[in-house]
C-alpha cells in the first residue's frame, strides 16, 4: 500500500463524495483519517472567540477514513 501524505492527489472510493478527486490538506495517521480541501463540508456552530469575533455557522471540511482513499499518480 502507497503511503498517503499531505498534498497528495487522492480519489474517493465510497460515501456520498464517491468517484471526487482532491487534495490532502491534513493526515491524521493514528486515527487512519484525513481532512481533503473543499470535500465533505460541514456546518459548526461557534461561539463568539478572538479568532471568530462573530461567531456563528463556519463551513469546514470534516475528515474522511484512509480506507475510502485512493492515492491518484
Amino acid at each position: 500500500m502507497k503511503k498517503i501524505k499531505k498534498e497528495d492527489k487522492i480519489l474517493i472510493l465510497s460515501g456520498n463524495y464517491k468517484g471526487t478527486e482532491g487534495i490532502i490538506v491534513k493526515v491524521f495517521s493514528k486515527k487512519n483519517k484525513a481532512i481533503i480541501r473543499g470535500v465533505n463540508m460541514v456546518k459548526r456552530h461557534t461561539k463568539p472567540s478572538p479568532r471568530e469575533p462573530k461567531g456563528g455557522i463556519i463551513e469546514k471540511e470534516a475528515p474522511i477514513h484512509l480506507s475510502n482513499l485512493k492515492k491518484l499518480n
